[in-house]
């Protein structure tokens, strides 16, 4: 038996388990997830998908280099990127994936609307089983009651998508040449949401920090959707780097993006601690919060027959008992040790010490980097707050009616949510 293969067979027991922590950080994802599709709501314009997906991620971009300077410091950010150099190219791509499967999802709620395009899109969660299973080894080794509840879990939600999508479908659809490019469009959209958790499965093999990972990320997404602008858009010409409205809408679609990468930081460490196979469909429960802003604020339901509430309560229900048997397909030793194997050949691969990548996985990485706070650090997050502070004032306040209350109760459960599982990952592994 090779040095590695001993390791493999001793050392599997050594992976922490982060079993309820990876739980509570997916259903926290799909809370945030759901709430971030709100605010882009209240745009009405006639800007292309390419632009307000543009919008959306500058918003996005704003997010990911504000929250892990505020979590860890932008010192410990740069030093866990330097030490993990062989993924930058990883996370880059990842990025970009993510930039062309959004611009992807604003074509298909333009063409089939945000009921039918959600659930379709959704069914990244298969996409990102099959790869798991085939580049990562998860499941392997699971009993058949484990790999029940996880894939037919995951079955469970998409049909609760399906039913929860078709509840809230209104008025006469689109014709049927659009629908079918607007179909295609959201399952395209979830091909490369599916894909794009290989190389986040990659870089926590690795020991890379998701705070560290998003940093990096953000730089495909915010470079794709620009070349996707200045190619497809009509260049610098292009009206959203002209029109007078476009200011009037910027907030809200920031304010999208920004609320996305709270839900998908969740996401990330649910990926870290879960795997794709158990992360992805635990943050795909963001369609019942999509759907509870829809018909609590937008008052989406309100004229909605006895049927469609029926959908609404019967795909709530699947969309619970599908979470719920995916939170408890719980790991076995034999999968850890599955799990293991494939940390060991990214170690191997990349000449990476194998005892520091166990802990990082684990959540307890060595203490050794500074996380002191630079100036720039403050400044970083001074210039957010001040582009926000812009936006918000030069924003119109769409006349729409709007129910304040269920507002303040969802943002009560956002700010709850975020708060204990922002908790319970500083308690448990310092964000790591």
């Amino acid at each position: 038996m090779t040095d590695a293969a001993t390791t493999s067979a001793t050392s599997a027991h050594r992976i922490t388990p982060r079993h309820g922590l990876g739980v509570a950080c997916g259903l926290a994802a799909g809370v945030w997830l759901g709430a971030a599709e709100a605010p882009t709501k209240l745009v009405n314009s006639g800007l292309s998908p390419f632009a307000i997906s543009l919008c959306m991620v500058a918003g996005v971009f704003t997010a990911r280099w504000t929250v892990p300077t505020l979590l860890k410091g932008s010192r410990y950010v740069f030093a866990d990127l330097a030490a993990n150099k062989h993924l930058l190219i990883t996370a880059i791509l990842a990025g970009m994936l993510w930039a062309v499967a959004n611009t992807l999802t604003v074509f298909a709620i333009r063409d089939v609307g945000l009921t039918i395009a959600f659930p379709l899109w959704n069914t990244n969660s298969l996409v990102g089983i099959l790869w798991g299973r085939l580049l990562f080894g998860e499941l392997k080794g699971a009993g058949g009651k484990n790999i029940a509840k996880v894939v037919l879990g995951a079955l469970a939600i998409i049909a609760a998508a399906i039913m929860l999508g078709f509840s809230t479908i209104q008025g006469n659809g689109p014709h049927a040449a659009r629908a079918v490019g607007g179909i295609l469009a959201a399952l395209g959209a979830s091909l490369l949401w599916g894909t794009m958790y290989i190389p986040y499965r990659k870089a926590y093999l690795s020991g890379m920090n998701p705070l560290s990972f998003v940093t990096a990320f953000t730089i495909g997404e915010l470079g794709t959707m620009f070349a996707l602008v200045l190619a497809l858009d009509g260049g610098t010409k292009a009206a959203v780097f002209h029109s007078p409205e476009a200011k009037h809408m910027l907030f809200w679609l920031f304010l999208g993006g920004f609320v996305w990468v709270i839900g998908d930081l969740f996401q990330q460490f649910a990926t870290k601690y879960l795997g794709i196979g158990r992360g992805i469909p635990l943050s795909n429960t963001n369609q019942i919060w999509g759907v509870a802003w829809g018909a609590l604020v937008f008052g989406e339901l309100a004229h909605a027959d006895a049927a469609h509430k029926l959908l609404v309560i019967a795909g709530s229900v699947m969309m619970i008992l599908g979470a719920l048997a995916v939170s408890t397909a719980v790991a076995t030793a034999r999968e850890h040790s599955s799990t293991n194997d494939s940390l060991l050949r990214e170690c191997d691969r990349y000449n990476l010490d194998y005892y520091a990548v166990l802990k990082a996985y684990g959540g307890a990485e060595e203490h050794n980097r500074d996380t002191r706070r630079a100036w720039w650090d403050y400044a970083i997050v001074a210039a957010a707050v001040g582009v926000f502070i812009y936006l918000g004032v030069n924003a119109r306040v769409p006349s729409l009616d709007l129910n304040f209350a269920w507002i303040g109760i969802l943002a009560v459960i956002l700010v709850a949510t975020a708060l204990l599982c922002g908790w319970g990952l500083w308690k448990s592994t310092r964000f790591s």
